[in-house]
């Protein structure tokens, strides 16, 4: 399968669930539900995002993580492949890409969570006189 051919084909599945987004990216492609990060598409493999809550899923089901070599080294990332039924159908893909954009919503919400407040140093005479010299 070409690449645009196997890019649609992984769009088509994941469309169920939303408005699928590609755009390109480290030599292959990410897909977007919603305009949340999902998925990649690397070397004609999809590989869905995971997080500890949906992660022990995929290693259960036996699916392969994203890896790529980096200065010497295999680096594993949290995107992983869905079952190959999955990739016969939506309807097939439908629970493994729910498990993604689930994954991508929780890791969104950490994002968007409130940092508490950081608390400002005391401010002296000295300074708060813009340098003035204290008399």
């Amino acid at each position: 399968m070409h690449d645009d051919e196997f890019t649609a084909h992984c769009t088509e599945l994941l469309s169920p669930l939303g408005a699928v987004r590609t755009r390109r990216m480290f030599g292959g492609r990410g897909l977007y539900l919603d305009e949340l990060f999902v998925a990649l598409i690397a070397d004609e493999q999809l590989y869905l995002k995971t997080d500890v809550e949906s992660r022990p899923r995929f290693e259960a089901a036996g699916c392969e993580p994203f890896r790529y070599l980096k200065q010497g080294e295999w680096t594993t990332l949290g995107y992983y492949r869905p079952p190959e039924e999955a990739m016969e159908s939506p309807a097939l893909m439908r629970p493994w890409a729910r498990l993604a954009l689930e994954a991508a919503l929780r890791a969104q919400a950490l994002k968007l969570k409130p940092r508490p407040a950081r608390k400002e140093k005391a401010r002296t005479n000295a300074t708060a006189r813009s340098g003035s010299p204290r008399r």
